[in-house]
């Protein structure tokens, strides 16, 4: 057995005695749970302990592993500089995995880092680990870190299945940690507020961790995690990965949430021989969940997504043929609202629940709203500077929004806006113009969709003398 156990771990700097001072207790369950997963790290023995971390390096497109001989760092950011901590890196393991990413063709390795000291999803395990090694007389197991991504879940949870593989070629016993917090919305009075998806997320992971339902957690809508204003999901279906065709035996250790923020501690145990269940071959029945999924979406989108599909799919598999809304090439007839109508709009696509492009119009530069929705989605998907190109091999996998603006109306203040119901235009006498969507996951106050409207129009609030517009949209999916 090359994976000896697995283990969900949250990152509270309140349970570092010298962060807490006491105020650790507040959190009891989570710091005894904590110690028993110490406990059973040090009885495993293990060679090496893989951490994965939301507060390492993260990029949207690449795994990024720790390279070097090892690393340190501290709570100096959580005014404990004395709290600090080291680690040796495990190099053998660290070159085997990235050759074989390499070799998977998974973007993932050991380029572009930015700071090599460690961080506090690293270290609060790390401490934990350590304190129990030192009270059994254990060597402390060498380290190997990585950070998350925006790639899919499933290349995620393949990044796990070759964590597995490296383990088993290089015979180690290896143990995984996957840190990350719940939800950051469980209370009103909490420091990110309260969204009832918050509470909903925690249920859904507790359940899984305790039933060891690691498909849950690949399905799982990125738009409903992002509302939950989670961190760490994609650590956990990296840890479902290192668990491949394998039996486990699922125990949730604790969960709590006394700050608003979502607290679980977990083991996974594998039972029998690695690699031999097919009942747990998740990485397929999860494409095959997603591809059951996109066609649904697929079969109930309304005549402006679909005319927006259609023309982004032309666009592309022509070579840079535009449909004409006059004759459209499978022979469909539009509603006479689209080609009468005129508005602004917007077209955005998503790709495993990250956007993946997004374009649009604040007033009609059409002749109709159905050229406009061609028009955008074209642009969204080939010319958002954001991002790459969409290719004709992605296609299939893109969910489209189109949102239809209102007219604009000047407003004295932020007191007139709403979140959910309105956007907003952040403009300037000089022309500069920033618009943000209502109703964004991960946008949950008037004060950041204002912050980040202006941003994209390169308005400084503080500075600029700007005023405000909000808008009402029509929102098909």
């Amino acid at each position: 057995m090359a994976i000896v156990a697995a283990f969900a771990v949250p990152h509270p700097p309140l349970i570092i005695p010298a962060v807490g001072l006491g105020r650790e207790h507040e959190i009891q369950s989570t710091v005894d749970a904590y110690e028993e997963v110490g406990r059973r790290i040090a009885a495993l023995q293990p060679d090496t302990v893989v951490i994965s971390s939301p507060h390492s390096i993260m990029y949207r497109d690449y795994l990024h592993v720790s390279p070097g001989a090892g690393a340190r760092g501290s709570f100096a950011q959580f005014r404990a500089p004395q709290a600090a901590y080291e680690c040796t890196y495990d190099q053998q393991f660290v070159a085997a995995l990235e050759a074989a990413c390499l070799a998977d063709q998974l973007p993932a390795g050991t380029r572009g880092e930015r700071t090599p000291q460690l961080d506090h999803g690293t270290m609060i395990p790390l401490h934990y680990i350590k304190n129990a090694c030192e009270a059994t007389g254990q060597p402390m197991p060498k380290v190997v870190r990585m950070g998350l991504s925006g790639l899919s879940p499933a290349e995620h949870y393949r990044m796990g299945m070759l964590v597995q593989r490296v383990a088993s070629v290089l015979g180690k016993r290896v143990v995984f940690v996957a840190s990350g917090d719940l939800s950051h919305k469980l209370l009103a009075e909490g420091p990110y507020g309260f969204a009832p998806e918050g509470p909903e997320f925690d249920q859904r992971v507790c359940r899984a961790f305790a039933e060891g339902d690691f498909l849950d957690l690949l399905c799982m809508d990125r738009g409903f995690a992002e509302r939950a204003a989670e961190c760490g999901l994609r650590s956990f279906q990296i840890m479902a990965g290192t668990l491949d065709r394998t039996n486990v035996r699922a125990e949730l250790l604790s969960h709590e949430g006394p700050f608003g923020v979502g607290y679980g501690v977990a083991a996974f145990e594998p039972v029998g021989e690695e690699g031999s269940c097919e009942d747990r071959a998740l990485l397929e029945a999860y494409e095959e969940w997603r591809r059951q999924d996109l066609a649904q979406r697929r079969a109930a989108e309304d005549e402006l997504v679909s005319l927006a599909r259609l023309s982004l799919e032309t666009y592309v598999l022509s070579g840079g043929i535009r449909v004409s809304v006059d004759d459209l090439p499978d022979g469909r007839a539009l509603p006479p609202e689209l080609l009468q109508r005129r508005a602004g709009c917007f077209v955005s696509l998503k790709k495993d629940g990250e956007l993946r492009g997004c374009i649009g119009t604040i007033a009609p530069t059409k002749a109709s709203l159905a050229e406009e929705i061609c028009a955008n989605a074209v642009s969204a998907g080939r010319y958002d500077s954001r991002f790459e190109p969409v290719e004709a091999e992605e296609l299939n996998d893109l969910v489209y929004d189109v949102d239809v603006l209102g007219d604009p109306e000047p407003i004295a203040s932020e007191d007139e806006l709403d979140v959910r119901k309105y956007g907003v235009i952040v403009s300037t006498r000089d022309g500069r113009r920033g618009l943000l969507l209502p109703d964004l996951d991960g946008v949950d106050s008037v004060r950041e969709q204002v912050r980040i409207a202006a941003q994209k129009g390169g308005i400084d609030l503080f500075g600029d003398d700007y005023r405000l517009e909000r808008f009402v949209v029509e929102r098909h999916l």
